[in-house]
């Protein structure tokens, strides 16, 4: 399906049910906004592992302006500021008053900002394996030099200066560093990326880390985020070091704070079951009501 929205075409599919059956009765459930990563990506690598989540919420699967299936436009578009409003713009197209987030590497860079600027439509929000600013690519850079092999060390260069030529590139990218993205590929010879049914596209890959992500900062502006976070974060991440997670618990208020062991970026598949679980009883926590003093 697609959403005419801010003069282009966002793809989005569904899983599950608001309104479900449950026990002789109907249960309303959370609507759950997927935002994959990237920037460049879609939504593919969620229907591989958290389409589960399905049994508990319903999910709206997001390609970005320009990704996936959505619509091309001008390279130009790809921007941080334009995936935060196309997100608030489909959520007035569906009619939803309030809707929960759940944001994955780049996706959980702008469920930030959405939460950020958009405090009153947001249920809860879930931060997996991201960063609130610029300042990981540094980080990220160092655990490669130190971790890395040279083959992937070189292969970086064309990512670290938004210079990568084509979606086959991208590919190849992903084939030589799925040992670092997933603990699991490196111990099971299990690709974790670079099998993926993902339709990259290097423009806004290139617009990201050529461009806005060298600048983006939003740890000043976290502390307005006032809905439930969970922030997930894994111990062996390369590109988004688990020390990001912190530094976002530690600014969100009430944020609980979640680093997986012996897991990499590719949580999801590294953690399987556990980081599903670890989701759904977050979803079905209730907020604390406070009691008034006397």
């Amino acid at each position: 399906m697609k959403a005419k929205i801010r003069g282009t075409e966002i793809y989005f599919d569904v899983a599950g049910m608001q309104i479900a059956p449950s026990k002789g009765d109907f249960v309303e459930r959370p609507v759950i906004f997927l935002l994959h990563g990237g920037p460049g990506g879609d939504h593919m690598g969620f229907k591989g592992h958290t389409v589960d989540l399905q049994d508990v919420a319903q999910l709206i699967f997001i390609d970005n302006r320009g990704c996936g299936r959505s619509k091309k436009t001008k390279a130009s578009e790809y921007t941080l500021e334009n995936n935060i409003e196309d997100i608030e713009a489909l959520r007035k197209h569906l009619g939803l008053e309030k809707i929960c987030v759940l944001g994955g590497s780049y996706g959980g860079m702008v469920a930030q900002g959405y939460a950020i600027r958009y405090p009153q439509h947001i249920d809860k929000l879930i931060l997996v394996v991201t960063a609130p600013s610029y300042r990981c690519l540094e980080a990220s850079k160092q655990y490669l030099n130190e971790h890395g092999t040279k083959q992937q060390i070189a292969i970086c260069e064309d990512l670290w200066n938004g210079k990568m030529k084509s979606a086959a590139q991208v590919k190849k990218f992903f084939t030589v560093m799925d040992p670092l993205y997933s603990v699991t590929a490196k111990k099971k010879k299990k690709p974790a990326f670079a099998k993926l049914k993902t339709e990259w596209s290097f423009e806004a890959l290139n617009k990201g880390f050529g461009g806005f992500l060298r600048h983006f900062d939003f740890i000043p502006h976290l502390h307005k985020i006032t809905c439930p976070t969970l922030v997930l974060g894994a111990e062996d991440d390369w590109i988004c070091r688990p020390q990001q997670s912190k530094i976002i618990a530690e600014h969100i208020p009430n944020a609980k704070l979640k680093i997986f062991k012996h897991c990499g970026h590719a949580i999801a598949v590294d953690a399987g079951k556990k980081y599903l679980n670890t989701i759904r009883r977050f979803l079905a926590e209730k907020p604390k009501v406070k009691r008034k003093s006397r």
